[in-house]
C-alpha cells in the first residue's frame, strides 16, 4: 500500500490548505500520474497526483484542512 501526502514543497509557509475536491471516489482504480484531487492554499490550486495505479482508499475528505506532509489517501497496488 502507498501513502498519498500533500508535497512538501506545495507552497512556502507552515499553513494549511485543504482537499478542494477529489477527481476520483474511494475505491476506484487510479493509474499512477493521474491527477487525483485539487489542493487549495490562499486562494491557488495545485493538482495532487497518485504516485502508482490502484485502488484508491481516501483519508481525508475534501474540504477538510491539510498540512504539508499530511497523508490524505492510500493506494493499495
Amino acid at each position: 500500500m502507498t501513502e498519498v501526502r500533500v508535497p512538501n514543497d506545495l507552497w512556502d509557509d507552515d499553513s494549511e490548505g485543504a482537499i478542494s475536491a477529489w477527481l476520483y471516489e474511494d475505491g476506484d482504480r487510479v493509474e499512477g500520474g493521474a491527477i487525483i484531487a485539487e489542493v487549495m492554499n490562499e486562494k491557488v490550486a495545485f493538482e495532487l497526483h497518485a504516485p502508482v495505479s490502484g485502488v484508491l482508499a481516501i483519508l481525508s475528505p475534501a474540504e477538510e484542512a491539510v498540512r504539508k506532509g499530511q497523508v490524505v489517501a492510500r493506494i493499495a497496488g
